[in-house]
């Protein structure tokens, strides 16, 4: 009886002792004003402590969620997370009443305003996430405080200015995700300091200034991402030391070339994109060596010579991209490995045969621009064309069409004026072309959205009505590319044509949600002459699902129309979902306006009406027209030729 008497006594007395656990009166405080600011009540009602043992916002996975550790009978607030539960307003100063926080999530969220000074007082935060939020302001050089910090989050916000010197104190830290922030100038040398960084995410910022060479002192990278920036090459040999890096991805540099010769010991990489870095030089056989390597991307560069013979023998390689440059002789015979889903060689003076295994079930294949023998690809009309687009020959139809119209993504429409779109609902896959069944357009597609949770998709898709346009039905579907579309008007007469871009934005939100906080930003080529730069359809047509119609003049010469839409790394990338970025076209439609014959009949009526009303007139006013016609033929536009280079910022 003594011991079961003892034991009673001893649970009595832990039930009173845990029963004494309180939470600091101050902390209580600040949190009950900042679930009032959130409007949490709903999900957080302290009808009992805060940091009661088993509460069901103590757990780990509970959200929103807060965590305390107690010391004696008092216990303080260290771990907080509201995440993505669309708060919104400034970040409240009772936040900084939790000096003990640890870990900090209000990611996804609408949090508007600057980061506040005080940010600098929580100096025990390992983990700090304020990403994709609307946060303004300068970053605060209080960040640089924190000096325990592991992870640190301010990506996808409306930050302005450089980034401060102070985030180089943070030597400890191995996340750093700040793509999309807004910031900008050049990157502070300050931040070699961190050389702990295992992942550094910065795409989509305007960084200036080189490439910085010290990133290649931090050899525990995994993942490195720099696409989109101002920065300008060339890539570092001393990125040559990053031998554990699985990922890196570096795109958008301006100025000097760079070179691959870095690469030689990187032979850990599963992802590698140097895509549009004005890589020079040829194709390393090393690369054919990288037993891990399942995406290669190497497009829109200026890479010269054969593609090596140890590109057969990629053990995992799914996709390969090597579009836009430069490269010449034929494909190796057995470059189509058992894993290749895609493969894109277009516009490179390539040629010879196709691979025999090209028909194998699942591979998508792109040699548009290039001499490759596709007769067994494609009919031989498609062929000829292949060839034609190349520009070593002049393309020449019996037929030549005046105009072409396109449901991008969709099928065949007639619209309120008459005009007939045609179906566009083919599927294409990471590596396509595609020709209409009357020959008259063409299009193709390069990339892949690497971490698209829906799959492979490239065509977007809404039920929603679209407003600003009597047309909805053409705005429901459309065209989308992670990296390069192209639209090619085929067999048409020579002249000027005028070019009608329509576009809706359907998949990004535009609603007061975290959602709603997505930027799509690409390129548009015409013949090769960029029309739009950084195009934005959602801040252009004032929200989302809503029409737009970009028109542009442009002129064929060789019966070709070539419509490029590009990505150029800008915009965010994972609102609201990874992968939602890139080109995105509703319908396109094109129509001439003069052509050559034309125009010069419509000259010679012009003129004899001036000669016409000359001879009534007095001499004077006969030279006066006479001048005036002489100045309105000079200065016709003149003929832009289709262009295959790639396209250039900077």
């Amino acid at each position: 009886m003594g011991v079961l008497s003892f034991s009673f006594f001893f649970l009595w007395m832990f039930e009173i002792a845990a029963a004494q656990l309180a939470t600091d009166p101050n902390e209580v405080a600040a949190l009950n004003t900042m679930i009032n600011y959130w409007n949490l009540k709903t999900k957080l009602n302290f009808s009992t402590d805060p940091c009661t043992q088993n509460a069901t916002w103590a757990t780990e996975n509970a959200n929103p969620r807060i965590g305390c550790d107690c010391i004696g009978n008092t216990c303080h607030v260290t771990h907080l997370k509201v995440y993505a539960l669309d708060i919104s307003g400034e970040i409240p100063k009772e936040l900084f009443v939790l000096k003990e926080l640890m870990d900090l999530n209000l990611g996804q969220n609408v949090l508007s305003g600057p980061i506040p000074a005080e940010i600098g007082q929580l100096s025990n935060m390992q983990y700090l996430s304020l990403g994709i939020n609307n946060l303004t302001g300068p970053v605060p050089p209080e960040l640089g405080n924190l000096t325990k910090l592991i992870s640190l989050s301010f990506s996808s916000n409306n930050f302005h200015g450089p980034l401060p010197t102070e985030l180089g104190n943070l030597t400890s830290l191995q996340q750093l995700y700040i793509d999309s922030s807004g910031v900008s100038g050049p990157i502070p040398l300050e931040l070699s300091n961190l050389r702990s960084l295992r992942i550094l995410w910065a795409s989509d910022n305007l960084f200036t200034g080189r490439l910085p060479e010290f990133f290649g002192t931090f050899t525990d990278l995994k993942d490195l991402r720099l696409q989109g920036t101002m920065l300008e090459g060339p890539i570092p040999s001393s990125y040559g030391a990053l031998t554990k890096l699985d990922d890196l991805r570096i795109g958008d540099l301006s100025r000097e070339d760079s070179s691959l010769d870095f690469l030689k010991n990187l032979t850990s990489l599963s992802i590698l994109s140097l895509r549009n870095c004005r890589v020079t030089g040829q194709l390393p056989e090393q690369l054919g060596t990288f037993s891990n390597l399942q995406v290669l991307d190497l497009s829109f560069n200026r890479l010269t010579g054969q593609i090596p013979n140890s590109f057969q023998h990629f053990a995992s390689l799914q996709y390969l991209y090597l579009g836009s440059n430069n490269l010449s002789g034929e494909l190796p015979p057995s470059i189509l490995s058992p894993k290749l889903v895609a493969l894109d060689v277009s516009f490179n003076s390539i040629s010879g045969d196709l691979p025999q295994n090209f028909a194998k079930v699942g591979l998508s294949v792109n040699v548009v621009g290039t001499s490759i023998n596709a007769n067994s690809l494609l009919d031989e009309k498609v062929s000829g064309i292949l060839h034609c687009l190349v520009g070593n020959t002049k393309c020449t139809n019996k037929l030549l069409a005046t105009s072409f119209s396109i449901k991008c993504g969709g099928k065949d429409q007639v619209s309120a004026s008459g005009i007939r779109f045609y179906d566009d609902s083919e599927t294409l896959g990471a590596a396509s072309f595609y020709t209409s069944s009357n020959y008259q357009w063409a299009v193709s597609n390069t990339g892949n959205f690497i971490s698209n949770p829906n799959g492979p998709q490239y065509i977007a898709e809404t039920g929603s009505q679209i407003t600003e346009t009597l047309e909805s039905e053409l705005y429901k579907t459309a065209r989308i590319s992670p990296s390069s579309l192209r639209y090619y008007g085929l067999g048409l007469k020579n002249g000027k044509y005028n070019v009608e871009l329509h576009f809706a934005e359907i998949q990004m939100d535009d609603s007061q949600s975290w959602r709603g906080l997505g930027r799509r930003l690409f390129d548009v080529y015409i013949q090769g002459e960029r029309v739009l730069q950084d195009f934005n359809i959602q801040s252009e047509s004032g929200g989302s699902k809503r029409a737009l119609v970009k028109t542009f003049d442009a002129n064929v010469t060789n019966t070709i129309m070539d419509i490029h839409f590009f990505w150029a790394g800008r915009g965010t990338c994972c609102i609201p979902f990874q992968s939602t970025y890139g080109p995105l076209v509703s319908a396109v439609h094109v129509s001439q306006v003069s052509d050559g014959i034309g125009t010069s009949n419509r000259n010679k009526k012009h003129v004899g009406r001036l000669v016409g009303i000359a001879v009534g007139c007095a001499a004077g006013l006969m030279v006066i027209s006479a001048v005036f016609y002489l100045w309105w033929t000079k200065n016709t536009p003149v003929h832009r030729q289709l262009q295959t280079d790639s396209p250039r910022k900077g």
